[in-house]
């Protein structure tokens, strides 16, 4: 038998999955127990060169397509990209929420740091930079950072249904996000349609704006396999209930026949009508920017139908990705088989003990430093960087929470999720971390690390 012969890279990179044994201890929240967790980090890889030969955008000139002046997506080979207005091969590598934050604590921090806010846009855009960022996610502060001299492409999210139940009354803050009556998104209201099409008018005025990624439609909508028995649940007239109801007439079935295939058909039938809508809507308005899908969340990560309908319609799905210590590569590549579609996580973060906050709110892990903020940051986005369905991702956020502002929602108020303080203060240690990985994303994006630990 001929001897298999293998590039000496495969034997290094194997024999170092298995000898790496870097942890970070790790609880869900405060006051439950911390236990290690195995992390991989570029300090447990052979060195990688930093990325070379950039556009201005942050996009990979090496090999480029024909730019078509706007951000698009593309397949090429087995992975996905988006490709940059220049041809450029591009990921997404963002922060959420870069913004300045309303207390009075913050702005005498802003006005002693960057004097006003055009210099703070200035500097944050220059630090985003240089620690590898090249665009925000969503709740970014875009009307001041588009004024800095170094660009950031971004993103924006439309909250098409949550605007449109605070118009029509009904709606409600939960952690995080917003709450409907009965887990029932106003999909099938004849206003909803209206809304939409009076926001994509709006849109107009962006068309030409060739830093803009692209629209997200909302942010976590309750998706589920109950929703069919939630909107039968419905006051007798509610446009909902009536749809619900038509819906199973058209079938033959009544409410006492419910299955669960009926159930998941019902919820591609209503993901399909969201997304028609509000697609038909944003392209009206903006047919050169990408619809970047609903910001999916909890439960609805595993719910293909659900993907399957956004797929027909999106041209990116948007994922916030909690509780996962690791990508699960397969649910991961679940998402682009049922949708036909590549994927952003556009939330994900690790608090640390050592901040001083309190870190009671928010889904994102507890760990002891800003140190192994940096090594959960190098090791998850190498765990996404090996799907070659996710074209990007974001940090949530760019700021920690400040206890001060009372006015946000209970999931937002005193946490260490920043790459800064609530008083503008670099985490150095993390932000020397994330500087390290984005800096080589795309040598990894197009030669991954080898599996990662669980």
């Amino acid at each position: 038998m001929k001897p298999v012969w293998k590039p000496l890279w495969v034997w290094v990179f194997g024999a170092l999955a298995l000898q790496a044994n870097t942890t970070v201890e790790v609880a869900p929240k405060p006051g439950e127990p911390f236990t290690p967790r195995a992390v991989r980090i570029l300090a447990d890889l052979p060195v990688r060169p930093v990325d070379s030969g950039l556009d201005e955008y942050g996009g990979l000139m090496a090999a480029p397509l024909k730019g078509a002046g706007f951000f698009r997506v593309q397949k090429i080979g087995d992975r996905w990209w988006f490709l940059d207005p220049v041809g450029g091969r591009f990921l997404h590598k963002g922060i959420a929420s870069v913004a300045t934050i309303p207390t009075q604590g913050a702005k005498d921090a802003l006005a002693q740091l960057f004097k006003d806010k055009a210099g703070w846009a200035t500097a944050t855009a220059a630090q985003l930079r240089a620690a590898g960022f090249n665009g925000t996610g969503s709740w970014a502060d875009d009307e001041a950072l588009t004024l800095a001299p170094q660009k950031l492409v971004h993103t924006k999210l439309l909250s098409l249904m949550s605007s449109y139940g605070k118009k029509r009354g009904g709606t409600f803050m939960l952690p995080g996000h917003v709450g409907y009556p009965g887990d029932c998104p106003f999909i099938f209201d004849p206003g909803f349609v209206t809304h939409c099409q009076e926001v994509g008018k709006t849109l107009a005025e962006k068309r030409t704006d060739p830093w803009l990624l692209g629209y997200y439609t909302d942010n976590e909508l309750p998706w589920s396999l109950e929703l069919l028995d939630n909107y039968l649940k419905l006051a007798a007239k509610d446009p909902g209930r009536l749809a619900a109801e038509a819906w199973l007439g058209q079938r033959k079935f009544s409410k006492a026949d419910l299955t669960p295939a009926l159930r998941e058909a019902f919820l591609e039938f209503a993901a399909e009508t969201y997304f028609r809508i509000t697609t038909s809507a944003i392209r009206a308005g903006d047919p050169n920017h990408l619809v970047l899908g609903a910001r999916f969340h909890g439960g609805a990560l595993h719910l293909p139908s659900l993907f399957r309908a956004a797929g027909r319609h999106c041209d990116v799905l948007s994922v916030n990705y909690y509780r996962a210590w690791t990508p699960d590569a397969a649910l991961l590549a679940s998402w682009v088989k049922s949708s036909g579609k590549p994927f952003l996580i556009t939330e994900w973060y690790a608090k640390a003990a050592d901040s001083g906050l309190g870190n009671t709110g928010g889904a994102g892990w507890l760990v002891r430093t800003q140190q192994d903020r940096g090594r959960y940051y190098q090791h998850f986005t190498l765990g996404l960087l090996a799907q070659p369905g996710c074209i990007g991702w974001h940090w949530f956020r760019y700021s920690d929470n400040d206890p001060d502002d009372k006015k946000v929602d209970p999931s937002n108020r005193d946490s260490n999720k920043g790459m800064v303080s609530n008083r503008y203060v670099p985490y150095t240690p993390l932000v020397e971390a994330m500087t390290q990985l984005n800096q080589r994303a795309y040598g990894f994006a197009e030669r991954p690390a080898p599996p990662s630990a669980k």
